[in-house]
Formats: C-alpha cells, sequence, structure tokens
C-alpha cells in the first residue's frame, strides 16, 4: 500500500485474517502502510519513530479521556500533580514487603499442578496467579480474583466487540465492587493496605473522591490483566526456545531481560490511544484535531529500523527503545509491580519443574485485540528432579 494514496490508507483490525496472526499483519502494515485508518482504532500508526514522536509530545497528542483515568487520560499539569501523588504505592519498600506473598500465591497454585505430566497453564497457573497477586496488593478478598478476571476479560470481550451496553455494565459492578471497599477503609482508621493507603492519598490538598479512585484502579485492573497476557506469552517462548528456558534456570538474573526482550517481540499490549489538539500530518496523511490516534506498540517494537533481526530474541539486546510498558510522561505506572509479579510466577515455574515444553496434544489458542496474550496454552511438564532431556512438544505456535 502506497504512503501517499488515501483510498489504500484503510484496514480492518477486526478481520479474521489479522485476527488469526496480529503480530504478522501489523509487520505488514508497517512496511506497506505505517499510517492506516480503521473504523475501529481511528489512525493507526504503526513505525517506531511515529510512535515516538507522538508519545513524546503530550502538548499535541493529548492523552485525556471521556471517562475519569487517573492518571492515564489526563494531561498535564493535572497528570503530573496525580502521578507524582500515586508513584508513592509503587516504591521499592512496599514491593519488597509484598514479594513474599506473590511467592507464596505462585507457589500454592504450582503445587495444585505438582505430579501432572501435562497442565493447562492459563487456566491451572498464569490467570489465577496474576490475578490473585494483583487482589493480595490491593487488599481486595484473594478469593474474589475470579470476579477480577472476569472483569479483565468481559472488559477485553467488550472492547473487541465495540459493545458499549456490556463495557458500561461491567464499569458499574465493579464500580459498585471497589466503592464498598473503600467505604470500609474509610470506617477502618487502622486499616494499612493500599486501598486504605489510595483513601488518604491527598491531591491539591484534597483526598481522591471514590470516583477518581474507581478510576484509577479500572485502569489499574485493566492494565495488570497484562500481566496475565505476558507472563503466558514468556512461557510459550521457553516452551519453544528449550536452550534459553535451560538458560534462565541457571542464571535467574537473567530473569529481568528475558522477560522484557520476550516481550519485546511478542507484546501482551496492542494499542493506547492519543487525539491530536491541532490538525497534523504524518507520513503525508492528514488527521483532523480530536481523530484517534493509535498507536501500535506490537508492530513499534517489531520495528526493524529500531531492532536488527527483530523477530529473534536477544536477552542481552539494548532495552533503552522497547516500548513494553510505553514512553514519555504515560509510561506505566505500574511497571514495577508487573516485572516483580511476572519474574516470580516464571521464577517458581522454573524452579518447580525440571522442564516444561508445548503438550502435542492440542494447540495453544491466542486471545485477539485489544489482547495478545494466550488463551490456552497446554504444557508438557517434566517434574523437578527427574533427569533426562527437556520436555518435547512443538516448535510452533
Amino acid at each position: 500500500m502506497s504512503e501517499s494514496s488515501p483510498d489504500e490508507s484503510s484496514w480492518t483490525p477486526q478481520d479474521p485474517a489479522v485476527l488469526r496472526d496480529q503480530r504478522a499483519a501489523y509487520d505488514e502494515m508497517r512496511a506497506q502502510c505505517p499510517v492506516a485508518h480503521s473504523d475501529a482504532l481511528g489512525w493507526s500508526v504503526f513505525r517506531h519513530d511515529d510512535v515516538t514522536a507522538i508519545a513524546g509530545d503530550p502538548r499535541t497528542f493529548s492523552s485525556a479521556t471521556r471517562h475519569l483515568a487517573i492518571p492515564n487520560g489526563m494531561d498535564s499539569p493535572d497528570h503530573t500533580v496525580y502521578r507524582q501523588a500515586l508513584e508513592s504505592h509503587f516504591l521499592p519498600d512496599r514491593l519488597v514487603a509484598f514479594e513474599p506473598t506473590s511467592r507464596r500465591i505462585a507457589r500454592d497454585l504450582l503445587a495444585g499442578l505438582a505430579g501432572r505430566s501435562e497442565a493447562e497453564a492459563i487456566d491451572g497457573f498464569v490467570d489465577p496467579f496474576a490475578h490473585q497477586a494483583l487482589c493480595a496488593f490491593m487488599g481486595w478478598p484473594v478469593e474474589d480474583w475470579n470476579r477480577i478476571s472476569g472483569w479483565t476479560h468481559g472488559n477485553q470481550e467488550a472492547a473487541f466487540r465495540r459493545d458499549r451496553e456490556a463495557g458500561a455494565r461491567l464499569a458499574a459492578e465493579f464500580a459498585g465492587y471497589v466503592t464498598a471497599i473503600l467505604e470500609s477503609r474509610r470506617r477502618d482508621a487502622s486499616a494499612s493496605d493500599l486501598m486504605a493507603a489510595l483513601v488518604r492519598t491527598r491531591v491539591h490538598d484534597q483526598p481522591l473522591t471514590n470516583d477518581q479512585i474507581v478510576g484509577l484502579l479500572r485502569t489499574w485492573t485493566a492494565g495488570h490483566g497484562t500481566v496475565a497476557s505476558g507472563l503466558g506469552i514468556v512461557i510459550h517462548q521457553l516452551s519453544k526456545d528449550q536452550d534459553l528456558q535451560a538458560n534462565l534456570r541457571a542464571e535467574p538474573g537473567m530473569l529481568d531481560a528475558a522477560i522484557r526482550e520476550i516481550l519485546r517481540a511478542d507484546g501482551p499490549l496492542v494499542a493506547n490511544n492519543r487525539r491530536p489538539t491541532r490538525d497534523v500530518t504524518i507520513r503525508g496523511r492528514s488527521i483532523a484535531a480530536g481523530e484517534p490516534i493509535s498507536m501500535m506498540w506490537i508492530a513499534a517494537n517489531r520495528d526493524p529500523a529500531a531492532f536488527d533481526d527483530p523477530d529473534r530474541v536477544v536477552v542481552d539486546r539494548d532495552p533503552s527503545s522497547n516500548f513494553l510498558f510505553g514512553t514519555g510522561i504515560h509510561r506505566c505506572l505500574g511497571e514495577s509491580l508487573a516485572v516483580l509479579d511476572m519474574k516470580i510466577g516464571l521464577a517458581e515455574l522454573l524452579r518447580g519443574t525440571a522442564a516444561f515444553g508445548l503438550a502435542p496434544s492440542s494447540k495453544p489458542v491466542r486471545h485477539v485485540y485489544p489482547s495478545n496474550g494466550f488463551s490456552e496454552l497446554p504444557l508438557l511438564i517434566r517434574p523437578a528432579g527427574s533427569t533426562g532431556r527437556g520436555a518435547s512438544g512443538r516448535t510452533s505456535s
């Protein structure tokens, strides 16, 4: 597709051919039509340098949203003030204190898989671990994890189907759940979990309202859904790459870099939106003020102009251009928590097994937009302590 022919600038993100392999489809768009329009996403931008320019210019490309979303759906100066007030909830001391809880959750779930030679990784470990860890960090009852997971997946489905009624219903249910917990924390001066800390957070010398906290937590909960997607993608990659799996068992200090690089090549989050505050032109495309622009993270992170041999996972690759957690002033606030949970989940899986690979009995099933993880990931497992070669399985997705 030509960069200068308006009649060739359209695409359909929900076309079955796109959903069958989102990475390949976005790679093709980046090469052939790097700025394209669709009814679903508005203008989509696929190249690394264009995404860099948009994310790095918040004056021209606004993040403000119709729905209350703190701080992601705000522009400066409000964004800066709210973000600074919230950063204290992700300081290293809080994460250090939380780490044993996250590790216990992972070990308890993996104990339920002990003795199995084959297991479903997503339903059996990845999804419950990510959402139980989220509940524990927030101060929500851990047994509510399935409810939280249901909201996460329900919102993804509503976004995919562009079903505003379903999205509104899920938002109202989530608001009711969170508000009830907030009210209990307001009545309990001795509470010390994150919900209590949010109740006591002040911006402009005023406490956050329930509506503000609900908007904030809706964003955080959706964001933590990418932890489940990301962990599934990493496990899938290591199931195919037995050498890298063995290296990480021997050198667990490589986990952070390996997770970031694997998720550069196969990202869990498809896109984020901006709206220009004035008319702009990107690669010859005229985009009016207020029109939605989707920054296609997956395509940008696989751009050969930014990464040599982008399909290949290179653990010691320079991570400075990696958009896994975004870039610019809206870089993910919960990045440290997300990486911690993925590291713990993966470390405990490696510790509790001698090897794992893709099970030959059935094929992994991918999520589709707005996610890029897996809904099914059957594994063949060799238990810890056993000897022999690595778990074998298919080497294709």
